[in-house]
């Protein structure tokens, strides 16, 4: 470990994010650079988050600082119980910079607006030279997206995806999309009948025991469950590989048939679980795509079907997600569209329901830290849709729950493509349904206290009731919208008496979803 010294002509930080070992920042060892990581009370505070996600941050971040001292950086950590936790990232490096005589300050782009702006103030504000870095991580910069739908009123996401596929030549045959088609999503949309065994998972048995304790003495806030002494989740960039390793070789086979599957003994199925390794910048996209583009090469189990759908995941989605955060922040966090406000109910934070699919889904969300998109679309946000919750706490609660949520893509997934509550700008209709997609694409319905096939009465199905409360209560909205128009005009066809009926149920469920 390399002493710190009392002078440094920069200091340099890294985020918790940020842990990208390939950064450029990295290919020479410099004694007059200082690199700061820090584990601030502000950023493990501003939302309630998962304990197992507050361990994997700070594991990752105290080896990522281990690696770089290991290659003669020299490294200033700050703790969660250090004096220096209390301050913000700007007060901090003006404080270091000043105290270590340096004349410039450095980051990397933060991905949160919130940081973003945070530490934009330093240009204004600072009398050190205030230099900002890419973070070296991202398909696209910051501005492609606003560029690529300027003047476009609709920014549809395929059109986007197919752009990203012709620039990189991902999955391309000259000019054509491999396999004649941009997009084999149909394909992808099977229940899992245990057809084929799902390979055991790549977790690991990191002992993150010192940092809880550390984190029970700083008295954070926290919620979900851990064992201390084996984190499942990558903390290093060579366990990151491991697991992209593993998908590649075990999972992607199949990973496209079954990608909107969900069963109740079984949590991960064939998804990568690599979203917190590329999140916290261990792996790249690039490398990422890359490496399972070469497994479709070489393995001839693995269909066009399974790998353009996974690319799609990365090239598209993530990167349209976070283009449109940029472009559309910071109003995009205020958007309530359908003017919904009812609180959480209380399950979201035990898992204490009756409805098996949200049982499910959360429990595991609760224990795991994780939930596949479909849970967290079809299940979870499809109940908090219909039971019209307000969109700031079901945002509070993704982005606090999940491993992999920072609010650069949790925030359009959740306000926009699961709540509607952006109107429309992300997805051209709300993703409701009743208890009958979920039973489509689930073992769920089967071994719930509820009858998936009823709308009414005690034992009926509550996503039934809800869903079609939800398209009368708010049809007003969808009024002009062609995809949801059919189901509207079936709402018309309920009959006076039975739809009452309906909405007292809803209601009911609405009032006290506690009690269900």
């Amino acid at each position: 470990m390399a002493e710190i010294k009392s002078h440094y002509r920069e200091i340099r930080l890294v985020l918790g994010d940020q842990l990208n070992s390939n950064h450029s920042w990295f290919k020479e060892v410099s004694t007059d650079v200082l690199y700061v990581l820090a584990e601030l009370k502000q950023e493990s505070t501003y939302v309630k988050h998962h304990i197992q996600k507050i361990c994997a941050f700070f594991a990752g971040m105290r080896s990522f600082a281990a690696q770089l001292e290991a290659q003669g950086q020299h490294v200033l950590y700050v703790k969660i119980n250090d004096a220096r936790s209390e301050n913000s990232f700007a007060n901090l490096l003006v404080e270091l910079a000043r105290e270590k005589s340096a004349e410039i300050i450095r980051y990397q782009l933060p991905d949160e607006y919130r940081l973003d702006a945070e530490l934009a103030e330093l240009h204004a504000q600072s009398p050190f030279k205030i230099i900002a870095d890419d973070t070296e991580h991202f398909l696209t910069s910051r501005t492609d997206f606003k560029n690529f739908f300027a003047g476009k009123k609709q920014f549809l996401m395929e059109r986007f995806y197919r752009n990203m596929r012709e620039k990189h030549r991902f999955l391309m045959d000259g000019s054509a999309p491999e396999g004649g088609k941009w997009n084999f999503d149909h394909d992808n949309r099977k229940k899992y009948k245990n057809e084929v065994p799902i390979p055991k998972p790549q977790v690991f048995t990191n002992d993150v025991t010192a940092i809880y304790e550390e984190i029970q003495q700083a008295q954070l806030p926290h919620f979900g469950t851990i064992d201390a002494s084996k984190l499942i989740w990558p903390i290093t960039r060579s366990q990151a590989l491991g697991v992209l390793k593993h998908f590649c070789e075990a999972l992607l086979p199949y990973f496209g048939t079954y990608e909107d599957a969900m069963h109740g003994d079984d949590p991960f199925l064939f998804h990568s679980r690599l979203s917190f390794a590329m999140n916290a910048k261990l792996l790249s996209p690039t490398e990422v795509i890359e490496a399972s583009i070469s497994a479709y090469r070489s393995n001839d189990k693995i269909s066009i079907a399974q790998i353009e759908g996974f690319v799609r995941q990365i090239a598209g989605w993530r990167e349209y997600v976070r283009g449109l955060y940029w472009k559309e922040m910071p109003n995009y966090a205020q958007l309530n569209h359908l003017e919904n406000r009812n609180p959480l109910p209380e399950f979201y934070w035990t898992g204490d329901t009756k409805m098996n699919c949200l049982r499910k889904s959360i429990s595991q969300s609760l224990s795991l830290a994780y939930a596949h998109h479909i849970q967290r679309l079809m299940v979870i946000g499809n109940f908090s849709l219909l039971t019209q919750l307000h969109p700031d706490a079901v945002d509070a609660w993704y982005l606090g729950i999940y491993i992999d949520a920072i609010e650069w893509v949790e925030l359009p997934n959740t306000r926009g493509m699961s709540q509607w509550a952006d109107g429309g700008i992300i997805a051209t209709k709300p993703y409701v349904s009743s208890g009958s997609y979920i039973n489509k694409m689930s073992d769920y319905c089967g071994k719930c206290a509820y009858n998936v096939k009823e709308r009414v009465g005690e034992n009926a199905c509550p996503f039934n009731a809800l869903y079609w409360n939800f398209l009368d209560e708010k049809q007003a909205f969808f009024k002009d919208n062609q995809r949801i128009s059919m189901m509207l005009a079936l709402l018309k066809k309920i009959p006076a008496a039975e739809l009452a009926e309906i909405k007292l149920r809803a209601a009911a469920v609405i009032e006290n979803p506690d009690r269900f």
